[in-house]
Protein backbone atom coordinates (compact mmCIF):
# COMPACT_ATOMS: atom_id res chain seq x y z
CA UNK A 1 0.00 0.00 0.00
CA UNK A 2 1.65 3.48 -1.09
CA UNK A 3 1.73 6.50 1.20
CA UNK A 4 -1.07 8.39 -0.71
CA UNK A 5 -3.69 5.56 0.23
CA UNK A 6 -2.54 5.35 3.55
CA UNK A 7 -3.37 8.87 4.03
CA UNK A 8 -6.83 8.57 2.60
CA UNK A 9 -7.75 5.84 4.33
CA UNK A 10 -6.74 8.03 7.96
CA UNK A 11 -8.69 10.95 6.66
CA UNK A 12 -11.44 8.92 5.51
CA UNK A 13 -11.61 6.78 8.88
CA UNK A 14 -11.69 10.23 10.90
CA UNK A 15 -14.29 11.51 8.38
CA UNK A 16 -16.46 8.37 8.63
CA UNK A 17 -16.34 8.76 12.97
CA UNK A 18 -17.17 12.13 12.90
CA UNK A 19 -20.33 11.46 9.95
CA UNK A 20 -21.19 8.05 11.96
CA UNK A 21 -22.06 10.08 15.00
CA UNK A 22 -23.75 13.16 13.00
CA UNK A 23 -25.96 10.63 11.63
CA UNK A 24 -26.86 8.85 14.88
CA UNK A 25 -27.63 12.27 15.96
CA UNK A 26 -29.82 12.88 12.99
CA UNK A 27 -31.67 9.60 12.86
CA UNK A 28 -32.79 9.78 16.60
CA UNK A 29 -36.14 9.44 17.10
CA UNK A 30 -37.82 12.55 17.87
CA UNK A 31 -40.08 13.37 21.36
CA UNK A 32 -43.79 12.79 20.40
CA UNK A 33 -44.98 16.06 21.26
CA UNK A 34 -48.17 15.81 23.82
CA UNK A 35 -49.77 18.35 26.14
CA UNK A 36 -47.32 19.47 29.04
CA UNK A 37 -49.99 18.21 32.01
CA UNK A 38 -50.58 14.88 30.15
CA UNK A 39 -46.62 14.49 30.46
CA UNK A 40 -46.37 15.15 34.02
CA UNK A 41 -49.15 13.81 34.81
CA UNK A 42 -47.77 10.46 33.55
CA UNK A 43 -45.04 10.63 36.20
CA UNK A 44 -47.79 10.80 38.86
CA UNK A 45 -49.85 8.18 40.30
CA UNK A 46 -53.62 8.85 40.57
CA UNK A 47 -54.20 7.64 43.89
CA UNK A 48 -51.40 9.02 45.65
CA UNK A 49 -49.27 6.40 46.26
CA UNK A 50 -45.42 5.93 45.98
CA UNK A 51 -43.80 7.71 43.03
CA UNK A 52 -43.84 5.83 40.32
CA UNK A 53 -40.62 6.96 39.75
CA UNK A 54 -39.46 5.25 42.56
CA UNK A 55 -41.29 2.05 41.97
CA UNK A 56 -39.10 -0.41 40.85
CA UNK A 57 -36.44 1.32 41.75
CA UNK A 58 -35.64 -0.78 45.03
CA UNK A 59 -34.37 -4.17 44.46
CA UNK A 60 -37.23 -6.52 44.60
CA UNK A 61 -39.93 -3.90 43.28
CA UNK A 62 -42.74 -5.11 41.12
CA UNK A 63 -42.16 -3.77 37.58
CA UNK A 64 -46.27 -2.68 37.61
CA UNK A 65 -46.34 1.01 37.77
CA UNK A 66 -49.22 1.09 40.67
CA UNK A 67 -46.99 -1.77 42.86
CA UNK A 68 -45.08 -0.72 45.91
CA UNK A 69 -41.68 -1.86 46.96
CA UNK A 70 -41.76 -5.21 48.78
CA UNK A 71 -40.95 -5.06 52.54
CA UNK A 72 -38.01 -7.36 51.82
CA UNK A 73 -36.06 -4.68 50.23
CA UNK A 74 -33.94 -2.79 53.22
CA UNK A 75 -34.69 0.29 50.98
CA UNK A 76 -38.55 0.22 51.24
CA UNK A 77 -40.48 1.66 53.79
CA UNK A 78 -44.47 1.17 53.88
CA UNK A 79 -45.98 2.45 51.36
CA UNK A 80 -47.47 6.11 52.31
CA UNK A 81 -51.53 7.02 52.66
CA UNK A 82 -53.38 8.50 49.77
CA UNK A 83 -52.32 12.21 49.49
CA UNK A 84 -55.26 14.18 49.11
CA UNK A 85 -53.01 16.21 46.65
CA UNK A 86 -52.51 13.93 44.31
CA UNK A 87 -52.89 13.92 40.70
CA UNK A 88 -55.93 13.27 38.25
CA UNK A 89 -55.19 12.04 34.41
CA UNK A 90 -54.27 15.02 32.13
CA UNK A 91 -53.84 17.48 34.76
CA UNK A 92 -50.26 19.00 35.45
CA UNK A 93 -49.29 19.76 39.01
CA UNK A 94 -49.53 23.59 38.33
CA UNK A 95 -53.15 23.23 37.46
CA UNK A 96 -54.09 21.32 40.59
CA UNK A 97 -53.05 24.17 42.67
CA UNK A 98 -49.39 24.52 42.93
CA UNK A 99 -47.93 28.36 43.57
CA UNK A 100 -44.66 29.24 41.90
CA UNK A 101 -41.86 30.27 44.33
CA UNK A 102 -39.26 32.33 42.70
CA UNK A 103 -35.78 32.24 44.27
CA UNK A 104 -32.67 34.92 42.78
CA UNK A 105 -29.42 34.63 43.89
CA UNK A 106 -26.32 36.35 42.14
CA UNK A 107 -25.94 32.95 40.28
CA UNK A 108 -29.19 31.19 39.95
CA UNK A 109 -32.48 32.10 38.91
CA UNK A 110 -35.05 29.22 40.36
CA UNK A 111 -38.54 28.86 40.26
CA UNK A 112 -39.56 26.02 43.03
CA UNK A 113 -43.42 24.74 43.17
CA UNK A 114 -45.43 24.53 46.44
CA UNK A 115 -47.17 21.19 45.02
CA UNK A 116 -44.27 18.94 45.85
CA UNK A 117 -41.65 21.34 46.86
CA UNK A 118 -40.14 20.73 43.30
CA UNK A 119 -37.97 22.52 41.06
CA UNK A 120 -39.44 23.27 38.03
CA UNK A 121 -37.05 25.96 36.90
CA UNK A 122 -33.21 26.95 36.64
CA UNK A 123 -31.43 29.32 34.95
CA UNK A 124 -28.30 30.12 35.02
CA UNK A 125 -27.75 33.94 35.41
CA UNK A 126 -23.86 33.82 34.30
CA UNK A 127 -24.13 31.72 31.22
CA UNK A 128 -25.70 32.77 28.17
CA UNK A 129 -28.09 31.31 25.67
CA UNK A 130 -26.53 29.66 22.37
CA UNK A 131 -26.22 32.77 20.18
CA UNK A 132 -27.68 34.95 22.50
CA UNK A 133 -25.71 37.01 25.19
CA UNK A 134 -28.78 39.13 26.16
CA UNK A 135 -31.01 35.64 27.42
CA UNK A 136 -29.36 33.54 30.45
CA UNK A 137 -28.89 29.81 29.92
CA UNK A 138 -31.87 27.79 31.07
CA UNK A 139 -30.94 24.03 32.71
CA UNK A 140 -34.20 23.12 33.55
CA UNK A 141 -37.54 23.94 32.87
CA UNK A 142 -41.01 22.57 32.22
CA UNK A 143 -41.03 23.15 28.77
CA UNK A 144 -42.55 20.99 26.04
CA UNK A 145 -39.92 19.29 24.16
CA UNK A 146 -37.35 20.59 26.76
CA UNK A 147 -38.97 19.19 29.84
CA UNK A 148 -36.41 18.72 32.58
CA UNK A 149 -37.10 19.14 36.55
CA UNK A 150 -35.64 18.28 39.97
CA UNK A 151 -37.75 16.54 42.10
CA UNK A 152 -38.37 14.62 45.75
CA UNK A 153 -39.87 13.24 48.34
CA UNK A 154 -39.92 10.99 51.36
CA UNK A 155 -40.77 7.06 51.25
CA UNK A 156 -42.61 6.16 54.79
CA UNK A 157 -46.23 6.04 56.30
CA UNK A 158 -47.90 9.77 56.25
CA UNK A 159 -45.01 11.20 54.81
CA UNK A 160 -44.90 14.18 51.49
CA UNK A 161 -43.59 12.68 48.24
CA UNK A 162 -43.51 14.79 45.34
CA UNK A 163 -47.30 15.31 44.76
CA UNK A 164 -48.22 16.43 47.81
CA UNK A 165 -48.52 19.65 48.94
CA UNK A 166 -46.34 21.77 50.77
CA UNK A 167 -46.79 25.33 52.76
CA UNK A 168 -43.84 28.34 52.36
CA UNK A 169 -43.52 32.06 54.42
CA UNK A 170 -43.68 33.60 51.09
CA UNK A 171 -43.49 33.45 46.91
CA UNK A 172 -40.11 35.83 46.48
CA UNK A 173 -36.99 35.35 47.76
CA UNK A 174 -33.77 37.09 46.90
CA UNK A 175 -30.42 36.42 48.14
CA UNK A 176 -29.27 40.74 48.16
CA UNK A 177 -26.14 41.07 50.02
CA UNK A 178 -26.45 37.83 52.46
CA UNK A 179 -23.91 35.02 52.16
CA UNK A 180 -27.07 32.60 52.35
CA UNK A 181 -30.53 32.20 51.82
CA UNK A 182 -33.03 29.15 52.97
CA UNK A 183 -36.27 28.39 51.53
CA UNK A 184 -38.45 26.51 53.76
CA UNK A 185 -41.80 24.40 52.85
CA UNK A 186 -43.31 22.81 55.68
CA UNK A 187 -46.29 20.04 55.83
CA UNK A 188 -48.13 18.58 58.28
CA UNK A 189 -50.77 16.24 56.86
CA UNK A 190 -50.87 13.58 59.53
CA UNK A 191 -51.21 14.38 63.38
CA UNK A 192 -47.56 14.29 65.41
CA UNK A 193 -45.61 14.18 62.03
CA UNK A 194 -44.22 17.36 60.78
CA UNK A 195 -41.50 17.77 58.20
CA UNK A 196 -39.97 20.46 56.45
CA UNK A 197 -37.97 20.95 53.14
CA UNK A 198 -35.45 23.48 53.07
CA UNK A 199 -33.47 24.81 49.97
CA UNK A 200 -30.14 26.29 50.86
CA UNK A 201 -28.60 28.59 48.48
CA UNK A 202 -25.56 30.01 48.62
CA UNK A 203 -23.29 33.56 47.34
CA UNK A 204 -21.56 32.58 44.11
CA UNK A 205 -22.70 28.85 44.29
CA UNK A 206 -24.21 26.15 41.76
CA UNK A 207 -24.83 23.89 44.83
CA UNK A 208 -27.92 23.71 46.34
CA UNK A 209 -28.67 21.60 49.87
CA UNK A 210 -31.49 20.37 49.77
CA UNK A 211 -32.89 19.41 53.51
CA UNK A 212 -34.88 17.50 55.19
CA UNK A 213 -36.52 17.93 58.55
CA UNK A 214 -38.32 15.34 60.66
CA UNK A 215 -40.06 15.79 63.45
CA UNK A 216 -42.27 12.45 65.08
CA UNK A 217 -44.77 13.27 68.30
CA UNK A 218 -46.93 10.41 67.11
CA UNK A 219 -47.32 7.23 69.33
CA UNK A 220 -45.25 5.14 66.59
CA UNK A 221 -41.86 4.91 65.45
CA UNK A 222 -41.32 6.04 61.52
CA UNK A 223 -38.61 4.13 59.07
CA UNK A 224 -38.36 6.77 56.35
CA UNK A 225 -36.12 6.97 53.41
CA UNK A 226 -36.02 10.04 51.13
CA UNK A 227 -35.92 10.29 47.15
CA UNK A 228 -33.96 12.73 45.09
CA UNK A 229 -34.94 12.44 41.15
CA UNK A 230 -34.03 14.26 37.82
CA UNK A 231 -37.55 14.11 35.74
CA UNK A 232 -36.55 14.78 31.97
CA UNK A 233 -37.39 14.20 28.14
CA UNK A 234 -34.71 12.22 26.13
CA UNK A 235 -34.58 15.54 23.52
CA UNK A 236 -31.29 17.00 23.36
CA UNK A 237 -30.56 20.06 25.31
CA UNK A 238 -32.05 23.40 24.20
CA UNK A 239 -29.67 24.73 21.40
CA UNK A 240 -27.87 21.73 20.38
CA UNK A 241 -29.41 20.88 17.05
CA UNK A 242 -30.58 17.41 15.66
CA UNK A 243 -32.37 18.38 12.03
CA UNK A 244 -29.51 18.19 10.12
CA UNK A 245 -26.67 14.96 9.51
CA UNK A 246 -24.09 17.76 9.34
CA UNK A 247 -25.38 19.77 12.03
CA UNK A 248 -22.08 18.95 13.79
CA UNK A 249 -21.10 15.64 16.10
CA UNK A 250 -23.05 14.19 19.01
CA UNK A 251 -22.75 14.78 22.87
CA UNK A 252 -24.11 12.77 25.10
CA UNK A 253 -27.36 13.69 27.41
CA UNK A 254 -28.67 11.24 29.81
CA UNK A 255 -27.95 9.57 33.14
CA UNK A 256 -24.87 8.47 34.80
CA UNK A 257 -23.97 6.90 37.86
CA UNK A 258 -20.71 6.90 39.76
CA UNK A 259 -19.64 4.73 42.30
CA UNK A 260 -16.22 4.08 43.90
CA UNK A 261 -16.72 -0.22 42.65
CA UNK A 262 -18.55 0.30 38.90
CA UNK A 263 -16.62 4.11 38.73
CA UNK A 264 -18.66 6.20 36.01
CA UNK A 265 -20.96 4.76 33.90
CA UNK A 266 -23.51 6.31 31.31
CA UNK A 267 -26.92 5.09 30.72
CA UNK A 268 -28.14 5.87 27.41
CA UNK A 269 -32.04 6.26 27.24
CA UNK A 270 -32.77 3.82 24.52
CA UNK A 271 -31.29 1.47 27.03
CA UNK A 272 -33.61 2.73 29.47
CA UNK A 273 -36.36 1.63 26.91
CA UNK A 274 -35.67 -1.58 26.18
CA UNK A 275 -34.75 -2.60 29.91
CA UNK A 276 -31.02 -2.67 29.55
CA UNK A 277 -29.50 -0.04 31.76
CA UNK A 278 -26.06 -1.26 33.11
CA UNK A 279 -25.44 0.62 35.89
CA UNK A 280 -24.94 0.15 39.90
CA UNK A 281 -27.75 -0.01 41.98
CA UNK A 282 -26.37 -0.22 45.60
CA UNK A 283 -23.72 1.33 46.99
CA UNK A 284 -22.50 3.35 50.22
CA UNK A 285 -21.30 6.11 47.92
CA UNK A 286 -20.86 8.16 44.61
CA UNK A 287 -23.40 10.47 42.93
CA UNK A 288 -26.26 9.99 40.30
CA UNK A 289 -25.80 12.81 37.55
CA UNK A 290 -28.32 14.00 34.16
CA UNK A 291 -25.57 15.04 31.90
CA UNK A 292 -25.84 16.68 28.91
CA UNK A 293 -23.68 19.06 26.66
CA UNK A 294 -21.26 21.39 29.05
CA UNK A 295 -23.80 21.26 31.82
CA UNK A 296 -24.58 18.83 34.30
CA UNK A 297 -26.79 18.13 37.03
CA UNK A 298 -25.83 16.06 39.94
CA UNK A 299 -27.18 14.69 43.73
CA UNK A 300 -24.36 13.84 45.75
CA UNK A 301 -24.75 11.36 48.51
CA UNK A 302 -22.82 12.98 51.80
CA UNK A 303 -20.89 10.46 53.90
CA UNK A 304 -21.00 6.44 53.10
CA UNK A 305 -24.31 5.59 54.35
CA UNK A 306 -26.47 2.88 52.09
CA UNK A 307 -28.03 4.40 49.18
CA UNK A 308 -29.86 3.07 45.95
CA UNK A 309 -29.54 4.12 42.60
CA UNK A 310 -32.30 3.89 39.96
CA UNK A 311 -33.48 4.85 36.52
CA UNK A 312 -36.14 4.53 35.06
CA UNK A 313 -39.05 5.21 32.27
CA UNK A 314 -42.14 6.84 33.10
CA UNK A 315 -44.18 7.05 30.39
CA UNK A 316 -43.37 7.30 26.43
CA UNK A 317 -42.05 10.65 26.32
CA UNK A 318 -40.55 10.84 30.47
CA UNK A 319 -37.97 9.17 32.16
CA UNK A 320 -36.86 9.39 35.44
CA UNK A 321 -33.42 8.64 37.64
CA UNK A 322 -32.48 8.94 41.15
CA UNK A 323 -31.09 8.06 44.38
CA UNK A 324 -33.12 6.55 47.13
CA UNK A 325 -31.23 7.10 50.76
CA UNK A 326 -32.76 6.38 54.60
CA UNK A 327 -32.69 8.01 57.32
CA UNK A 328 -31.94 7.00 60.77
CA UNK A 329 -34.65 5.70 62.38
CA UNK A 330 -37.02 7.66 64.52
CA UNK A 331 -38.64 7.23 67.97
CA UNK A 332 -41.93 8.72 69.52
CA UNK A 333 -40.47 12.26 70.33
CA UNK A 334 -37.56 11.97 68.44
CA UNK A 335 -36.68 13.57 65.03
CA UNK A 336 -34.24 13.80 61.93
CA UNK A 337 -32.52 15.12 59.50
CA UNK A 338 -31.11 14.50 56.25
CA UNK A 339 -28.99 16.84 53.75
CA UNK A 340 -28.71 15.97 49.71
CA UNK A 341 -26.49 18.34 47.94
CA UNK A 342 -27.67 18.95 44.37
CA UNK A 343 -25.16 21.19 41.87
CA UNK A 344 -26.63 22.17 38.77
CA UNK A 345 -23.77 24.12 36.57
CA UNK A 346 -21.20 24.35 34.38
CA UNK A 347 -18.94 21.30 33.46
CA UNK A 348 -15.78 23.14 35.11
CA UNK A 349 -13.48 20.22 36.03
CA UNK A 350 -11.41 21.62 38.81
CA UNK A 351 -14.26 23.12 40.31
CA UNK A 352 -15.96 19.50 39.72
CA UNK A 353 -13.55 17.53 41.35
CA UNK A 354 -13.97 19.74 44.35
CA UNK A 355 -17.46 18.54 45.12
CA UNK A 356 -17.44 14.21 44.67
CA UNK A 357 -15.13 12.05 43.24
CA UNK A 358 -14.93 11.15 39.97
CA UNK A 359 -17.84 14.36 39.31
CA UNK A 360 -15.49 15.52 36.88
CA UNK A 361 -15.83 12.61 34.28
CA UNK A 362 -18.44 13.86 33.16
CA UNK A 363 -16.33 15.87 30.96
CA UNK A 364 -15.90 12.52 28.89
CA UNK A 365 -13.41 12.08 27.10
CA UNK A 366 -13.52 8.36 26.76
CA UNK A 367 -10.63 6.43 26.29
CA UNK A 368 -8.75 9.01 25.29
CA UNK A 369 -9.14 10.59 28.87
CA UNK A 370 -5.27 9.87 29.46
CA UNK A 371 -4.02 12.13 26.95
CA UNK A 372 -7.20 14.88 27.17
CA UNK A 373 -7.00 15.84 30.56
CA UNK A 374 -3.50 16.64 30.49
CA UNK A 375 -4.16 18.61 27.00
CA UNK A 376 -6.85 21.27 29.14
CA UNK A 377 -4.55 21.35 31.95
CA UNK A 378 -2.08 23.00 29.51
CA UNK A 379 -4.88 24.90 27.44
CA UNK A 380 -6.65 26.26 31.05
CA UNK A 381 -2.87 27.32 31.74
CA UNK A 382 -1.96 28.98 28.42
CA UNK A 383 -5.51 30.34 28.60
CA UNK A 384 -4.44 31.99 32.00
CA UNK A 385 -1.92 34.04 30.88
CA UNK A 386 -2.91 35.20 26.97
CA UNK A 387 -6.77 35.48 28.23
CA UNK A 388 -8.28 34.44 24.82
CA UNK A 389 -9.37 31.09 23.80
CA UNK A 390 -8.70 31.60 20.65
CA UNK A 391 -5.82 32.36 20.43
CA UNK A 392 -4.84 29.65 23.10
CA UNK A 393 -5.74 27.29 20.76
CA UNK A 394 -3.25 28.57 17.99
CA UNK A 395 -0.83 28.86 20.78
CA UNK A 396 -1.60 25.12 21.49
CA UNK A 397 -1.68 24.21 17.96
CA UNK A 398 2.11 25.57 17.37
CA UNK A 399 3.15 23.87 21.26
CA UNK A 400 2.30 20.48 19.85
CA UNK A 401 3.40 20.81 16.20
CA UNK A 402 6.99 21.90 17.89
CA UNK A 403 6.35 18.76 19.88
CA UNK A 404 5.91 16.39 17.16
CA UNK A 405 8.44 18.38 14.65
CA UNK A 406 11.16 15.66 14.47
CA UNK A 407 8.49 12.74 13.56
CA UNK A 408 6.28 15.27 11.03
CA UNK A 409 10.31 16.52 9.52
CA UNK A 410 10.87 12.50 8.95
CA UNK A 411 7.43 12.38 7.56
CA UNK A 412 7.93 15.44 5.45
CA UNK A 413 11.55 14.07 4.01
CA UNK A 414 9.73 10.74 3.01
CA UNK A 415 6.92 12.53 1.56
CA UNK A 416 9.15 15.57 -0.79
CA UNK A 417 11.83 12.24 -1.58
CA UNK A 418 8.47 10.67 -2.74
CA UNK A 419 7.49 13.39 -4.93
CA UNK A 420 11.49 13.35 -6.53
CA UNK A 421 11.16 10.17 -7.66
CA UNK A 422 7.43 10.51 -9.00
CA UNK A 423 8.54 10.86 -12.79
CA UNK A 424 10.59 7.34 -12.40
CA UNK A 425 7.25 5.91 -10.72
CA UNK A 426 5.32 6.75 -14.01
CA UNK A 427 7.62 5.59 -16.34
CA UNK A 428 7.44 2.19 -14.68
CA UNK A 429 3.64 2.47 -14.88
CA UNK A 430 4.02 3.06 -18.75
CA UNK A 431 6.56 0.10 -19.03
CA UNK A 432 4.62 -2.80 -17.01
CA UNK A 433 0.75 -1.48 -17.92
CA UNK A 434 -1.19 -3.99 -16.24
CA UNK A 435 1.45 -6.78 -15.48
CA UNK A 436 1.04 -6.08 -11.26
CA UNK A 437 3.62 -8.59 -10.50
CA UNK A 438 6.62 -6.55 -12.53
CA UNK A 439 5.34 -3.09 -11.64
CA UNK A 440 5.41 -4.04 -8.12
CA UNK A 441 8.71 -5.85 -8.05
CA UNK A 442 10.16 -2.71 -10.15
CA UNK A 443 8.97 -0.56 -7.34
CA UNK A 444 10.28 -2.50 -4.68
CA UNK A 445 13.92 -2.21 -6.30
CA UNK A 446 12.91 1.69 -7.20
CA UNK A 447 12.51 2.45 -3.68
CA UNK A 448 15.62 0.26 -2.38
CA UNK A 449 17.99 1.89 -4.60
CA UNK A 450 16.37 5.30 -3.67
CA UNK A 451 16.89 4.25 -0.11
CA UNK A 452 12.96 4.94 0.25
CA UNK A 453 10.66 3.51 2.45
CA UNK A 454 7.14 3.99 1.35
CA UNK A 455 5.62 3.52 4.81
CA UNK A 456 8.10 6.45 5.93
CA UNK A 457 5.58 9.49 5.92
CA UNK A 458 2.47 7.77 7.18
CA UNK A 459 4.07 5.55 10.23
CA UNK A 460 4.46 9.15 12.06
CA UNK A 461 1.30 10.53 11.16
CA UNK A 462 -0.10 7.39 12.70
CA UNK A 463 1.54 8.12 15.95
CA UNK A 464 0.25 11.76 16.18
CA UNK A 465 -3.54 10.70 15.47
CA UNK A 466 -4.43 9.99 19.06
CA UNK A 467 -3.39 13.46 20.57
CA UNK A 468 -5.13 15.03 17.82
CA UNK A 469 -8.39 13.03 18.34
CA UNK A 470 -8.17 14.05 21.74
CA UNK A 471 -7.73 17.73 21.35
CA UNK A 472 -10.64 17.38 18.94
CA UNK A 473 -12.69 16.04 21.84
CA UNK A 474 -10.94 18.60 24.73
CA UNK A 475 -12.37 21.47 22.18
CA UNK A 476 -15.43 19.91 21.84
CA UNK A 477 -16.62 19.37 25.73
CA UNK A 478 -14.65 22.74 27.48
CA UNK A 479 -17.43 24.84 28.58
CA UNK A 480 -15.35 27.47 28.68
CA UNK A 481 -15.35 28.03 24.99
CA UNK A 482 -19.33 28.13 25.02
CA UNK A 483 -19.77 31.87 24.11
CA UNK A 484 -15.83 32.68 24.20
CA UNK A 485 -14.84 35.43 21.45
CA UNK A 486 -11.88 35.42 19.45
CA UNK A 487 -11.30 38.13 17.34
CA UNK A 488 -14.21 40.10 15.29
CA UNK A 489 -16.88 38.20 13.53
CA UNK A 490 -16.13 34.85 15.97
CA UNK A 491 -17.75 35.78 18.89
CA UNK A 492 -18.21 32.08 20.48
CA UNK A 493 -16.03 29.52 19.69
CA UNK A 494 -18.58 26.30 20.37
CA UNK A 495 -20.75 27.85 17.79
CA UNK A 496 -20.75 27.76 13.65
CA UNK A 497 -18.76 30.47 12.13
CA UNK A 498 -21.64 32.83 10.99
CA UNK A 499 -20.23 34.08 7.68
CA UNK A 500 -18.22 30.54 6.98
CA UNK A 501 -14.63 32.03 6.58
CA UNK A 502 -12.99 29.57 9.11
CA UNK A 503 -14.00 26.43 6.77
CA UNK A 504 -13.62 28.19 3.65
CA UNK A 505 -9.59 29.08 4.66
CA UNK A 506 -9.57 25.43 6.02
CA UNK A 507 -10.62 23.89 2.66
CA UNK A 508 -8.64 26.05 1.03
CA UNK A 509 -5.50 25.24 3.20
CA UNK A 510 -6.08 21.68 2.70
CA UNK A 511 -5.68 22.47 -1.34
CA UNK A 512 -2.57 23.85 -0.62
CA UNK A 513 -1.41 20.94 1.54
CA UNK A 514 -2.49 18.27 -1.24
CA UNK A 515 -0.17 20.28 -3.55
CA UNK A 516 2.69 20.06 -1.65
CA UNK A 517 2.45 16.41 -1.19
CA UNK A 518 3.52 13.90 -3.86
CA UNK A 519 0.56 13.64 -6.49
CA UNK A 520 -1.38 9.74 -6.49
CA UNK A 521 -0.02 7.94 -9.60
CA UNK A 522 -3.70 6.54 -9.57
CA UNK A 523 -6.25 8.86 -11.29
CA UNK A 524 -8.96 8.23 -9.34
CA UNK A 525 -6.79 8.42 -6.00
CA UNK A 526 -6.21 12.38 -7.17
CA UNK A 527 -9.46 13.26 -7.63
CA UNK A 528 -10.16 11.71 -4.48
CA UNK A 529 -7.61 13.60 -2.72
CA UNK A 530 -8.82 16.66 -4.44
CA UNK A 531 -12.58 16.43 -3.88
CA UNK A 532 -11.90 15.92 0.47
CA UNK A 533 -10.76 19.77 0.60
CA UNK A 534 -14.40 20.80 -0.27
CA UNK A 535 -16.19 17.60 1.37
CA UNK A 536 -14.14 18.88 4.62
CA UNK A 537 -15.12 22.53 3.93
CA UNK A 538 -19.15 21.77 4.26
CA UNK A 539 -18.98 19.53 6.95
CA UNK A 540 -16.97 22.11 9.00
CA UNK A 541 -19.82 24.90 7.53
CA UNK A 542 -21.47 23.22 10.81
CA UNK A 543 -18.59 22.92 13.32
CA UNK A 544 -17.65 24.82 16.52
CA UNK A 545 -15.28 27.56 15.23
CA UNK A 546 -13.21 26.56 17.48
CA UNK A 547 -12.55 23.38 16.00
CA UNK A 548 -12.29 25.02 12.57
CA UNK A 549 -9.71 26.95 13.83
CA UNK A 550 -7.55 24.51 15.27
CA UNK A 551 -7.59 22.40 11.95
CA UNK A 552 -7.04 25.08 10.07
CA UNK A 553 -4.16 26.41 12.29
CA UNK A 554 -2.79 22.79 12.26
CA UNK A 555 -2.92 22.86 8.40
CA UNK A 556 -1.46 26.30 7.75
CA UNK A 557 1.72 24.78 10.02
CA UNK A 558 1.99 21.57 8.26
CA UNK A 559 2.01 23.72 5.04
CA UNK A 560 5.16 25.68 6.32
CA UNK A 561 6.93 23.35 7.88
CA UNK A 562 6.03 20.71 4.01
CA UNK A 563 7.30 24.07 2.22
CA UNK A 564 10.35 24.39 4.25
CA UNK A 565 11.19 20.83 3.79
CA UNK A 566 10.66 20.15 0.25
CA UNK A 567 12.83 23.68 -0.98
CA UNK A 568 15.68 22.06 1.80
CA UNK A 569 15.25 18.44 0.66
CA UNK A 570 14.87 19.08 -3.40
CA UNK A 571 18.37 21.34 -3.70
CA UNK A 572 20.75 18.80 -3.02
CA UNK A 573 18.39 16.55 -5.18
CA UNK A 574 18.60 18.93 -8.09
CA UNK A 575 22.03 19.95 -7.47
CA UNK A 576 23.15 15.97 -7.61
CA UNK A 577 21.48 15.77 -10.90
CA UNK A 578 24.02 18.62 -12.00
Amino acid sequence: MDTQRIIALIVFSFSGLLLWEAWQKHTRPPMPVRAEAQSVAAAATSTGTIPPATQGSAPKASADASAVPTPSSPLAPPAPANQSSALTPGQGPLEQGGQKVSVKTDALQVELSTLGGDIRSLTLRNHFARGDTTRAFTVMQDKVGHYFIAQSGLLGEGLPNHTATWKTAQTNYELGSAEKLEVVFSHQEQPGISVNKVYTFKRGSYLIDVRYEVVNNSAAPLSPAAYFQFLRDSNPPEGESTGNVFTGVVTFTGPAVYTDAKKFQKVAFSDIDKNKAEHAKEATDGWLAMVQHYFVSAWLPQGTGKREYFTKKVSSTLYSSGVIQPLPAIAPGGSSTLSMPLYVGPQEQENLKKLAPGLDLVVDYGWLTVLAYPMFVVLSFINNIVGNWGWTIIIFTILLKLVFFPLNQKAGKSMAHMKTVAPKMEALRARYGDDKTKLNQAMMDLYRTEKINPLGGCLPMLVQIPFFIALYWVLLGAVELRNAPWLGWITDLSTPDPYYVLPLLMGVSMIVQTKLQPAPPDPVQAKVMMILPVVFSIMFFFFPSGLVLYWTAQNILTIGQQWYINKTFSAPVTAAKR
